[in-house]
């Protein structure tokens, strides 16, 4: 069957293509082998961070003595937490199907794997389709690491794991990032034993190490075991679960064991090759600036073309090249900022460039940093862990990059952002009437730490 566009993957990038598409009068194909919505709403932001205010609640229930008020024993009912999370998924997925199918005949949805035979021709079981227009949103999947033994274990991803309804005794984590800290504290929370291995010193390996050693700080007073600068040799069958050899200090025993070191573009089972798709050292899709691939009418977006692998990139994405293929602009994707946050508690978020990057860049920069305890609303809520960062051009006053480790530190960095994506110096900061007491108050104070900006 002959179509105007094929969308491949039905993600945050690929479902407001397909719709916006044919709202735009064009017949659509969507394709997608698992469960609509791709990996935000099944696996990904909406599932996790459910799960993770489940764990909020319980850790403030128990704490909540630090405020003078009087708890009893805090219990967590870890099927019900799952159910929870299950029904939230399912109403988000209904809503994608709802939105797909609201487009009447022209936007079909198939449910199938989708392989290339050719250039812009694709196979679904036995039929064939072909379009002017092929869009790849396949999205990403966690990485099996060779670790010796671990095909004889029980191994669960980030998927799996938010399906136990028991209480892990011990969880251990492979890998020290977003995913391993995310899952590593909403399971602590909810009653576990944790311990995180991780390669590299710090986790989240991508940040300065001040705003690392923030969170550790946290993890730790949590009763997290962290192990770092270590990684996983082999693991083994235990009568308590499982084993794991450690490249420094004793093995560890845990009762489950959670891999989380990274992802990798779902491109082994789309038929590339046949298509002409060039691929690149981690098997992503390569595009230039405007999401094409090298087969001609052929792009992709998302995860699937390496890069920042967030639900708001691939968003992103859809809007740049929408624009792009109904020739409304010749914006591309370079250039753009991408902030992010991890859910963690403390949240941490940055966008723009860490200090070290910075300093690997060669470029000159000023910087300040506040203690989230020198903030009055997060003396008064208790909630002083953490802190905050700013990088500015010692020339033009303009930001080069901010950090956060604290509450709330996901929505605060948009302040940053706003600036920034509007070109703006830091000087609009400190000359606006922040609202007391607040946390935006201690953005304005960091900023005003500086000492161009210091009051004389």
């Amino acid at each position: 069957m002959r179509y105007d566009v094929i969308v491949i993957g039905s993600g945050q990038a690929g479902v407001p293509l397909a719709t916006r598409f044919a709202e735009a009068g064009k017949k659509v194909l969507v394709v997608e082998r698992k469960n609509l919505g791709g990996t935000c709403i099944n696996y990904g932001c909406t599932p996790t961070k459910t799960m993770v205010a489940s764990a909020r609640a319980a850790h403030v229930a128990r704490h909540a003595g630090r405020l003078g008020v009087r708890t009893g024993e805090v219990q967590v009912d870890l099927g019900a937490v799952v159910d929870r999370k299950t029904e939230i998924v399912r109403q988000w997925r209904a809503g994608v199907q709802g939105r797909l199918e609201g487009q009447g005949e022209r936007l079909q949805w198939q449910h199938g794997h989708a392989r290339f035979v050719g250039p812009r021709e694709i196979q679904v079981g036995v039929t064939t389709h072909t379009a002017e227009i092929v869009i790849i949103n396949t999205g990403a999947r966690h990485v099996q690491p060779r670790l010796p033994g671990l095909d004889q274990v029980a191994a669960v991803d980030n998927a799996s794991i938010m399906e136990l309804r028991q209480l892990p005794e011990h969880l251990v984590i492979l890998g020290g990032g977003y995913i391993a800290c995310e899952f590593g504290q909403m399971f602590r929370r909810f009653g576990a034993e944790v311990s995180i291995v991780q390669r590299g010193e710090h986790l989240l390996g991508r940040e300065d190490p001040d705003v690392a050693e923030a969170l550790e700080q946290v993890f730790r007073a949590e009763g997290i075991q962290l192990f770092l600068d270590n990684e996983g040799k082999a693991v083994a069958r235990h009568a308590r679960g499982v084993e794991l050899t450690l490249e420094k200090g004793s093995p560890l025993i845990g009762s489950h064991l959670l891999v989380a070191v990274g992802r990798q573009p779902n491109t082994d089972e789309l038929g590339c090759e046949a298509a002409g798709i060039r691929l690149g050292a981690r098997k992503e899709i390569l595009v230039d600036a405007h999401y094409r691939t090298s087969s001609p009418g052929v792009y992709a977006v998302g995860d699937v073309i390496g890069g920042p692998q967030f639900t708001h990139t691939s968003w992103d994405d859809h809007r740049i090249l929408y624009d792009l293929l109904l020739g409304r602009s010749q914006r591309g994707r370079e250039g753009r900022l991408v902030p992010y946050t991890v859910f963690t508690d403390p949240q941490v978020a940055r966008v723009g460039l860490s200090e070290a990057e910075a300093k690997a860049a060669g470029i000159p920069y000023e910087v300040a940093t506040l203690p989230y305890a020198s903030i009055a609303r997060a003396v008064e809520v208790d909630e002083t862990a953490g802190l905050m960062k700013l990088l500015i051009d010692p020339k033009t006053e303009k930001i080069l990059g901010a950090a956060m480790v604290g509450l709330e530190a996901g929505e605060l960095i948009h302040i940053f952002v706003a600036l920034m994506q509007a070109g703006s110096t830091a000087r609009p900061l400190v000359d606006a009437q922040a609202v007391h007491p607040t946390l935006a108050e201690g953005v304005q104070s960091l900023v005003m730490s500086l000492p161009r900006y210091a009051l004389s």
